[in-house]
């Protein structure tokens, strides 16, 4: 079986450096989600997202593939979820959390 390796032996001839940006990156990745994953991950279907939004289903497909939303609409598909919705502007010195959308 020569070329095979397992996964372990591969991951020691890593550098810890290397190994500390995978593990940062992984963490980015898991942070990071489209709605439709993250409707899935919640295990909510599209039907039953549309029923807590009063909508129909086709409209929560189509919202999921939007590139471009209103602040608001995300707002209130996030809180359909359970979740809350935070605008967070980072700059190189710090992070501020953008209120004007709060009441929205």
């Amino acid at each position: 079986m020569s070329g095979h390796h397992k996964f372990s032996q591969l991951i020691e001839q890593i550098s810890e450096e290397r190994q500390v940006e995978i593990a940062q990156k992984t963490a980015q990745l898991k942070a990071e989600m489209a709605l439709s994953e993250l409707r899935q991950a919640l295990q909510l279907s599209q039907t039953e997202l549309a029923a807590k939004l009063q909508i129909k289903q086709p409209a929560v497909s189509r919202l999921e593939k939007r590139t471009d939303m209103y602040v608001s609409h995300l707002r209130k598909v996030i809180e359909a979820m359970g979740g809350e919705l935070d605008i967070i502007a980072r700059f190189p010195d710090g992070e501020v959390k953008v209120n004007n959308f709060s009441d929205l």
